[in-house]
């Protein structure tokens, strides 16, 4: 009866990554959570004993006596996040946070038995994985003498020490904040009705919560087409490959969306050689159907293909070849042309490789709840449907749900933001204020509610409502936007223009980063900015300071009145400002430095 997965993203972990940093000046972690690294590692998770366990070591029951005011399903960020709140002032509820890791491709230290990933989204391993391939240099490690097998050791201990840094800062919080923590299956009890929940723990035993309300944070998990022979050791999904035992020399991954492109650059950083397998004939097509602007669309693309990553286009599997009683033998895909047929002349009909990789989307984690019996209707996806205030169709009227259980657009930010609204809406009644619109002059530009997600979320969606969250893509450039793209203006009838800088034309780019650009979209009658994209270093935190831009509807000529600090990435506002009001001057600079960057690539690639 597994269920539970972890939201999609990682706005939570990043501070309690840097605190983890910092643990040998005085910061205290409990000691449940301590182990020697080299017994941290990747698990499967098929252990069959265990007991339900609790930070505040209640039994069964006295779990079963206590009327709760919270439970919420899914410890990942939403879940946690949410859970704090209610518990703490001015809310001082009573929480009970209910999960199940084993059966969620979680993280776990196999010498304790506990949860690596708690409070940490589905993409917690991808960023850490990508995190070590930038400070492990694989090449320098075998350069030494190291084989492959002592050189994953020390990617994944990497990986697993700031896993577990993360899992014990919020193992701290939930304790201080009094929040009951149990490990089990939470289904609700077919003749409970929206009150009553089983939790079954993995040695089968059987606890029974009554809450007052329940938020149901479950998460997501990948979607897996059919003909796919997934077996967790050389055939994955963008969740079990957190279960990869060794170092691969060769990967293949389908999809062409944000996970598939953070993989193909992660293990290529790693030294594999790396074939992305799109279905599109051009690849940015697939990344602007999620939002991103064309030219931050195209750079990624470029980036890929300057690593050194082979991009199959309009390409499918057709077939697998796996073999059964040789692990060194490589795996054989024969490749045909996207729909079915022979591919054109001259382009690949088979890619060998060590593992293979679907990145190809997600899906609501709602299969084991028992939802039915509760009276909770699902959409199509499996997506729990809620109205304006996050409640869902429950008999009691006392159900509520955030973050990819509700479906897309499966971002931890979204999905905190719709935890956090819940928690106010059932204890004071009053909506969160955590998105606001941005653009107000024009009744074009609303926000949506909180709940616009599941069936009724198109990416498209953005057009109509582009000023609900900043969107990050933790590829290797990062890539982020908020707000409108020029098409999107072009859409709503606003006459808009571009103003471009890029990463070359400042000097710390030019010095430390200089692949990347920053546009800002602006409406040409009064010059006030609509959109920024950035593709680049550190793109996911500048856009923060983008998104302010346009939510407080500055213009471009109040950028080019600010000052900026010397040999900072944001010193791109103010060039991509001064572009759009000489055009003409800055496309010149941009061709003399783009041909000036082309040199100097091609010169580092030899």
């Amino acid at each position: 009866m597994g269920l539970l997965s972890r939201s999609a993203s990682v706005s939570m972990i990043m501070l309690n990554m840097l605190l983890c940093l910092n643990s040998s000046n005085g910061f205290n972690l409990p000691s449940k959570l301590h182990s020697a690294p080299t017994q941290l590692r990747l698990h499967q998770h098929h252990m069959s004993t265990a007991r339900a366990t609790t930070y505040l070591q209640l039994t069964s029951e006295e779990l079963a006596d206590i009327d709760w005011d919270l439970a919420v399903i899914g410890a990942g960020p939403v879940g946690v996040s949410a859970a704090l709140l209610a518990a703490r002032a001015p809310y001082n509820k009573k929480v009970i946070l209910i999960d199940a890791p084993r059966n969620s491709g979680a993280l776990m230290n196999e010498a304790t038995g506990e949860d690596l990933s708690i409070g940490g989204p589905t993409g917690l391993f991808s960023k850490a994985l990508r995190d070590a391939g930038k400070r492990i240099s694989v090449s320098s490690l075998k350069g030494m003498g190291l084989r492959d097998d002592s050189v994953w050791n020390e990617v994944v201990t990497s990986c697993l020490e700031l896993a577990s840094c993360n899992a014990r800062d919020t193992v701290r919080q939930l304790e201080y904040a009094g929040i009951t923590y149990v490990q089990g299956n939470a289904a609700f009890a077919d003749s409970g009705g929206s009150s009553s929940l089983f939790v079954t723990a993995e040695d089968n035993s059987i606890t029974t919560i009554q809450a007052s309300k329940t938020l149901l944070a479950t998460g997501s998990t990948p979607f897996r087409p059919g003909g796919i022979p997934f077996d967790g050791k050389r055939v994955f999904d963008s969740d079990s490959i957190n279960t990869l035992s060794y170092l691969p020399k060769s990967v293949a991954i389908v999809g062409s969306g944000i996970i598939a492109i953070e993989f193909a650059k992660i293990f290529k950083n790693l030294g594999a050689d790396v074939t992305l397998i799109i279905r599109d004939d051009i690849p940015r097509n697939a990344l602007m159907k999620i939002g991103l602007d064309k030219d931050i669309a195209a750079t990624l693309v470029a980036d890929l293909v300057r690593s050194g990553i082979n991009i199959e286009r309009g390409a499918q599997v057709k077939k697998f070849h796996v073999p059964r009683d040789n692990a060194k033998a490589p795996i054989v895909l024969d490749i045909e042309a996207k729909g079915g047929g022979t591919r054109a002349s001259g382009a690949a009909t088979t890619v060998k490789c060590d593992i293979y990789l679907a990145a190809v989307g997600r899906k609501p984690n709602t299969a084991s709840l028992n939802l039915q019996a509760a009276g909770v209707k699902t959409d199509s996806y499996g997506g729990v449907e809620v109205d304006s205030e996050l409640k869902a169709t429950s008999t009691g009227g006392n159900v509520y749900a955030a973050g990819d259980v509700l479906g897309r657009p499966f971002l931890a930010s979204t999905g905190m933001a719709q935890g956090f609204a819940a928690v106010r809406i059932m204890f004071d009644g009053e909506a969160s204020s955590a998105t606001s619109g941005g653009y107000s002059n024009s009744d074009m530009c609303s926000v949506g509610d909180l709940s616009m997600t599941g069936d009724s979320f198109d990416p498209k969606s953005l057009a109509a409502n582009p000023f609900a969250f900043p969107v990050g893509v933790w590829s290797s450039p990062e890539a982020a936007y908020y707000g409108l793209s020029t098409q999107q203006c072009k859409d709503m009838g606003i006459d808009a223009a571009e103003g471009v800088a890029l990463y070359a034309e400042c000097l710390r780019g030019l010095v430390f980063s200089p692949n990347g650009l920053l546009k800002l979209v602006y409406d040409k009658s009064n010059g006030q900015i609509v959109g920024v994209h950035i593709c680049g270093d550190d793109a996911c935190e500048l856009i923060h300071y983008g998104m302010e831009l346009v939510k407080a509807e500055r213009t471009i000529d109040d950028i080019l009145k600010n000052l900026y600090s010397a040999v900072t990435f944001h010193e791109m506002y103010r060039i991509a400002a001064m572009a759009a009001v000489d055009g003409a001057g800055a496309r010149k600079r941009r061709a003399a430095v783009g041909k000036a960057l082309a040199a100097r690539n091609r010169g580092i690639k030899e």
